[in-house]
Formats: structure tokens, C-alpha cells, sequence
């Protein structure tokens, strides 16, 4: 397997929630996801551990934009990174205004303690790979693999071949684990799309997938089959509940018993349930399973 390294940006205190990914190459190193700006100074120290600096940073591949994934490729782009994102979400990382704005309606009081400062990345720092097709930096070659799903701008890339960063469209599974949760936060979770690009991602060559939430996966047939049963399982609670119209609290209250059953299922004991409510919050996932169902199947 090509050398990379795993920098636990330690959100929040604890480990193994939030990843960055690098790669070194002769003239300085590749990251995979920035992290947040409020994990900047850990992403420094795993940056300083194998012998880099933040301006030795050349290149930034973002997954997609959101906060936890893309938050520090400003600071980054500032100290000389370019920075590579999915073409719906270039924008938003050149004036992030609106992007800061329906996460602030989000996190509300807790938004500059949960992810730090977001800094604009200057237009001439962006680079846009076009979809599905490779680009190789610095000896490495790389295709970002357009994954809706999760959200419309999102890439996985599989890099050399061999290994797939993933970023959310894998879900969060956390070491030692073999339970998968479903990210499924507002405006952009579709249920159908995502699980279009679960198979996609099945169908390339890489031996090992790397999730942002958290590290390798070395079974990534068993991870992707288990990532679609859960998919389904998650419809079929939807066809269920949806149509009695439930409250938000209500809703949270069915996800929440949902996850612990399927947990249940997967020998997850209390503690490890916390760890991944710490990474993934129920809350934040049924307001993202509400807008979908209001938006995309109420209707039909």
C-alpha cells in the first residue's frame, strides 16, 4: 500500500473522531482534508511529528466543504497551499458567507468553539479537478470520484489505485468497530444518490478505503455491503415513520432508538454508542432526514 499518514486532529478532546491525511512527496507533503479551523494547531503538531511545517503543505484535497472536513484550507491556501475542491463547491470556499451562515443557524453559540475560524481561499489557490477523471501531483496520481449523496459537492479519491479516501460517502466508523453510521446532516442528504455512489465506490480497485471518521478500512466489500444495508434499513424506518408527519423531537427519538438497535446488532457497547453520537450527532441527522423527506418524497 502507497505511504500516507493519519493525523487525529482530536476534535473536541477526543480521539479518533476527525482525520487529515498525508502524503508526502519530495517537495513537501499532499493533505486529504484540512479538518477545521479550531484543530489547526493539532493538525501543526502531527504535521511537526513527521518532520513538516503548515507552509510545507503544497496541496489540499477536499473532500467536500463542510466545516469539520474543509474549515483550515484557508489558512492553509494563505501559507501557500492550492487547495482542490469539487466544482459546486469552489465557490463557497472563495466567499464562504453563505456556507457560514446556515451553519451558524446550526451550531448557534457553539460555531467559533466547535470549528475556529473559517478563512476565505484565494481564487488564485483553487484548483477544480474535473469529475471522475485523473490529475497527478507531485508524482501521484489521483481521480476524484464524484459521490452525491451526502452532499452534491462531493469527491472520494482514489489515489494510485490502491486507496480510497472516502470522506463521508463511507460513513463514520470508528476503530476497532464494525458499525457504520449514516452523516445525514441538512441541506444535501439524499438517500437514493447515496447509495448509487456506495456502489460506485464498490466497483473501483482499491484494497483499503479511508474515512475521515475514522482511518483505514481494510474490509472496504464488507464495509460498502454493510454501508448499503444500513441505507436500506434507514428507507424502510422512513417509510414507516415519515408519513405520520413527526415532530423533530419525535424524529430524533426514532433515529436514536434506530442507531442503538442497529448498534446492538454490531456488539456496540454504551461507551463506544457516546463515541459516535460525539462524531455524529443524532440531531443533526433527522433535521437532514427531514429536509429530504419534506423536499424529495413527501411530494411524490
Amino acid at each position: 500500500m502507497p505511504n500516507f499518514h493519519v493525523l487525529d486532529l482530536h476534535f473536541k478532546g477526543y480521539p479518533q473522531g476527525i482525520g487529515a491525511f498525508a502524503i508526502p512527496h519530495e517537495n513537501g507533503v499532499i493533505l486529504v482534508e484540512s479538518g477545521p479551523g479550531s484543530t489547526l494547531p493539532a493538525l501543526a503538531c502531527g504535521l511537526e511529528r513527521l518532520g513538516y511545517h503548515l507552509e510545507d503543505v503544497t496541496d489540499v484535497l477536499l473532500t467536500h466543504i463542510h466545516l469539520d472536513h474543509a474549515g483550515a484550507a484557508g489558512a492553509l491556501a494563505r501559507r501557500g497551499a492550492r487547495v482542490h475542491v469539487h466544482p459546486v463547491g469552489a465557490p463557497h470556499m472563495a466567499n464562504p458567507e453563505r456556507l457560514l451562515a446556515s451553519a451558524k443557524r446550526l451550531y448557534q453559540d457553539e460555531m467559533d468553539v466547535l470549528w475556529g475560524e473559517f478563512l476565505p481561499v484565494p481564487e488564485d489557490r483553487l484548483v477544480v479537478p474535473e469529475k471522475d477523471q485523473p490529475f497527478t501531483l507531485h508524482g501521484h496520481t489521483f481521480v476524484p470520484l464524484d459521490t452525491p449523496g451526502h452532499a452534491s459537492h462531493h469527491f472520494a479519491y482514489l489515489w494510485n489505485g490502491e486507496v480510497l479516501f472516502t470522506g463521508d460517502i463511507a460513513g463514520v466508523r470508528l476503530p476497532g468497530s464494525r458499525h457504520v453510521r449514516l452523516p445525514t446532516p441538512p441541506p444535501e442528504f439524499h438517500l437514493e444518490t447515496w447509495q448509487t455512489s456506495v456502489e460506485k465506490l464498490l466497483r473501483q480497485p482499491a484494497k483499503t478505503w479511508v474515512l475521515t471518521h475514522f482511518g483505514p478500512v481494510d474490509d472496504p466489500q464488507a464495509h460498502g455491503r454493510r454501508l448499503l444495508e444500513v441505507l436500506d434499513s434507514l428507507n424502510h424506518l422512513l417509510e414507516r415513520i415519515m408519513p405520520q408527519n413527526p415532530d423533530l423531537e419525535t424524529l430524533t427519538q426514532a433515529l436514536l432508538d434506530w442507531t442503538w438497535e442497529i448498534g446492538r446488532e454490531d456488539g456496540l457497547t454504551p461507551e463506544e454508542h457516546h463515541r459516535y453520537e460525539q462524531v455524529n450527532p443524532t440531531w443533526m441527522s433527522a433535521l437532514g432526514v427531514q429536509r429530504y423527506w419534506r423536499k424529495f418524497r413527501a411530494a411524490s
